[in-house]
């Protein structure tokens, strides 16, 4: 999975596991933000909206278990 990791004036940080690799701004789909899961189609880093929202549960429940 494609993580944009952060995003820094025209660079856009992506992890792959272990892995980390910067990319041009301009080849990022403006809807990206930092934290979202993304897939590489046709020349752009496009937000992969499923994997994104399944990760955004995920954090959500881990963060609930930790106040019960």
């Amino acid at each position: 999975m494609l993580l944009v990791d952060r995003i820094v004036e025209n660079t856009a940080v992506i992890e792959d596991g272990d892995n980390r690799f910067e990319v041009p701004r301009s080849e990022i789909a403006p809807d990206v933000k930092e934290g979202d899961a993304v897939l590489f189609e046709n020349g752009v880093y496009r937000k992969d909206q499923s994997a994104t929202e399944k990760r955004r549960q995920e954090i959500l429940k881990l963060q609930d278990s930790l106040w019960e």
